[in-house]
């Protein structure tokens, strides 16, 4: 992914990158920065790749007779920045600039509210499986073009905002391969 700019990207859309846009996002607060990143894990159903699952929740969507997991989630609304696939594709749903919903009630540092002052990054995945190398190298040139747009102080797992009721991206997320230092 290119560090160009252009101006399609003066709305938070980062060009290049395949747009799928999810209506489960509103304003952010007058004057809030973003100077948090939260990664997750997602996979629908559970422990299965490469479906429509993500995108059609993210896109309200989702038919809850497709699976049976479906039929306790498909009234959901949520949404990410962003989802790297297992073969590093990268998906946007949200502007950088409008506040998605994927951190719930969450807290970092002492402040509440992380989707107010955050980006959500999805991976592909689930607790009990490695990531793949694409991921991590979609993961970091994403990591690099947003440190470039925003003033990034803290990149965290959805664990670390909402301890004890989320565990995502998970025991098997290498943290040693981001290329910036996690908080």
């Amino acid at each position: 992914m290119p560090a160009v700019r252009d101006e399609r990207d003066d709305q938070g859309w980062l060009p290049f990158v395949r747009r799928v846009p999810s209506p489960n996002c509103d304003a952010r607060p007058a004057g809030t920065l973003v100077d948090l990143i939260v990664i997750h894990a997602i996979s629908l159903p559970p422990d299965e790749f490469g479906g429509p699952g993500i995108v059609e929740l993210f896109t309200n969507r989702l038919d809850p007779e497709a699976h049976p997991y479906y039929a306790a989630i498909h009234d959901l609304r949520v949404s990410a920045h962003f989802l790297v696939r297992r073969d590093g594709e990268l998906v946007q749903f949200v502007s950088c600039s409008q506040r998605a919903w994927h951190a719930g009630v969450s807290s970092w540092r002492g402040c509440g509210a992380c989707n107010d002052f955050s980006l959500g990054i999805e991976l592909e995945g689930c607790d009990s499986m490695a990531f793949t190398d694409p991921q991590y190298a979609t993961l970091n040139r994403l990591l690099e073009e947003l440190r470039a747009r925003h003033p990034i102080v803290d990149v965290v797992g959805h664990s670390d905002v909402a301890p004890g009721r989320k565990t995502d991206p998970g025991p098997c997320f290498d943290w040693t391969r981001l290329h910036v230092k996690p908080a």
